[in-house]
């Protein structure tokens, strides 16, 4: 079987995730088939640790891992901001390749590599399947690895959910977050939490793939 997420590990107090409307219970956020245990800034900052069920290695290119084996929650409601499920997880690196070949030496379902630019300047991506979620790898911009180099670890970056009621999540959300917009996806839109929500990782919330 291909490898699936169970816990994600945020370093964020509950109380700010509750505040902007997700159900939290015990410091367990449920989002679809994957808990976020948020254990607060003593943590560390942003997505500090990952558990997979099924992974044949918890040496992902300096991505934090554990193994899991419990098996996936109940499928999780509704949250009270319209939130769903989560959409994908995304990790940044200096050298896709090298990073895309640990990952699919440990079992993740590699589904492609993209060879277009993102608006933020990320020159590829790579996207690896995990049961309803998708690990997105990006490839740093080039100025980034000229100053510093390919040696260094991957890392993770952000979080994005889906919302299928976008325009209500975001009025319900007021200053909190930006205002909707065309996604990089054809056919979806987004939009970000801002600072000012108080999360330590940048969370976007999306309408469904089409």
């Amino acid at each position: 079987m291909s490898p699936t997420i169970d816990v994600l590990l945020v370093a964020d107090p509950p109380e700010v995730w509750s505040a902007l409307g997700f159900e939290v219970d015990g410091g367990v956020c449920v989002v679809g088939e994957v808990r976020i245990r948020l254990a607060g800034p003593e943590a560390g900052r942003g997505l500090v640790g990952w558990s997979l069920r099924d992974v044949a290695s918890t040496e992902l290119e300096g991505l934090p891992t554990t193994r899991s084996e419990p098996t996936p929650p109940s499928q999780a409601g509704l949250h009270p901001n319209g939130v769903t499920a989560l959409d994908h997880v995304v990790a940044i690196t200096p050298a896709l390749e090298r990073t895309v070949a640990v990952l699919e030496d440990a079992g993740l379902d590699l589904r492609r590599i993209r060879e277009e630019p993102t608006p933020a300047g990320a020159p590829r991506q790579a996207f690896f399947r995990l049961g309803a979620t998708i690990l997105e790898v990006v490839q740093e911009p080039d100025e980034v690895v000229a100053e510093k180099g390919t040696e260094r670890p991957a890392f993770f970056w952000g979080l994005a959910f889906v919302a299928p009621d976008l325009e209500a999540t975001v009025a319900g959300l007021g200053d909190a977050v930006s205002e909707v917009r065309a996604a990089v996806q054809p056919g979806r839109q987004i939009a970000t939490l801002r600072r000012s929500a108080g999360l330590s990782l940048p969370v976007a919330l999306m309408t469904p793939p089409a």
